[in-house]
């Protein structure tokens, strides 16, 4: 079968590989879509800072480059193995792609997501979504509805990011918010928002391609470089500050002016990876009594969640997801570091 393989920084290569054999346990998918996302980005152009270990196998999977990527994926069961219950071979399923040591700190209180030694199927796996076929084991398995088809069951894992970040703001329907960055996780962030009730959302983004994007969607937003966004908080808020915000950026400023825009007691949540430190006084913390909060994947239950207001037509792929061949990864994975688009699914065949 074909698949597109990581072998070294800037070596993505689509090559021959054997087809795997669901053991006990486990099921065979025919990928349907994979998701390209940041995470593969800073794989491909710096897997060290990615914490993608080039010369030893991962401790929970044994799996070590090359690797098949694909991370975010959708699929149609082929094959059961010895064990399995609950699924048969024609279910189109999202797949929760984590890998957790079960014994840790986090493990232990309910937190897989946040495992010391975490890691993803189509990250360090034997594995990934951009191939014809994988294999995984059935309890990562999420069904996905007749409304739900493969191009949206392949969102299913970074919408669930975004569902997670909302879930952990603390706010409640009726309540504010701003999103920092219009990318695919800022835009899941304002669906995630809406389908929980939060209307009134502002999206600070300084690309117009990207606030095109989100406002085509029926987002507000605001030019946070050449337009005001103090006054815009203060407008959809009535002057108090939003009850949260969103570093969905991944940039210092997101986090200054995510912090500058919270009502007394709101909470800033960083869902975005930064790569480089931000530096701010604390004391702006202690006069509002604010927070931050950092935020890391999603739960079995946020797959759930999302595949819920999925089906009953929360989300849109409408301008802002693109597909492409596999043949086209190393071509998407350019185009997208030069900031150009927003998610690209690659079709696994």
């Amino acid at each position: 079968m074909r698949a597109a393989l990581f072998h070294a920084k800037e070596d993505v290569r689509v090559e021959e590989v054997e087809e795997p054999t669901p053991g006990p346990g486990q099921v065979k998918l025919r990928n349907g879509y994979a998701g390209i996302c940041g995470s593969d980005l800073h794989i491909y152009y710096a897997p060290d800072a990615a914490g993608v270990d080039m010369n030893h196998p991962h401790p929970l999977t044994g799996a070590m480059p090359p690797q098949i990527l694909g991370h975010e994926f959708s699929g149609t069961i082929v094959e059961v193995g010895d064990g399995v219950e609950g699924f048969a071979p024609g279910d189109n399923v999202a797949v929760w792609p984590i890998y957790n040591c079960g014994e840790c700190a986090a493990c232990r209180r309910g937190m897989p997501n946040a495992c010391r030694m975490i890691t993803f199927h189509g990250i360090q796996s034997h594995g990934g979504g951009m191939a014809e076929y994988t294999v995984v084991d059935a309890s990562k398995l999420h069904r996905l509805p007749e409304n739900v088809d493969l191009t949206m069951g392949a969102l299913v894992e970074p919408m669930a990011v975004a569902w997670h970040a909302v879930s952990k703001s603390n706010l409640r329907p009726g309540g504010t918010a701003l999103v920092a960055g219009a990318g695919p996780i800022g835009i899941g962030v304002w669906f995630a928002l809406r389908a929980q009730g939060i209307n009134d959302v502002l999206v600070s983004e300084p690309s117009a391609e990207r606030r095109a994007i989100i406002e085509n969607l029926g987002a507000r937003t605001v030019d946070p470089v050449s337009g005001d966004l103090a006054a815009a908080v203060a407008d959809l808020t009535g002057g108090d500050g939003v009850d949260a915000a969103f570093d969905a950026a991944g940039a210092g400023p997101a986090v200054l002016s995510g912090l500058a825009s919270l009502v007394q007691g709101g909470r800033l949540v960083i869902v975005a990876l930064h790569e480089r430190p931000v530096e701010f006084l604390p004391t702006a913390l202690v006069m509002g009594e604010t927070e931050i909060k950092g935020v890391l994947a999603y739960t079995q239950q946020d797959f759930d969640d999302v595949i819920a207001a999925m089906a009953e037509g929360k989300y849109d792929t409408t301008g802002w997801v693109q597909k492409v061949g596999i043949d086209e990864v190393v071509d998407a994975i350019t185009s997208l570091r030069a900031g150009n688009g927003a998610k690209v699914l690659v079709r696994a065949e």
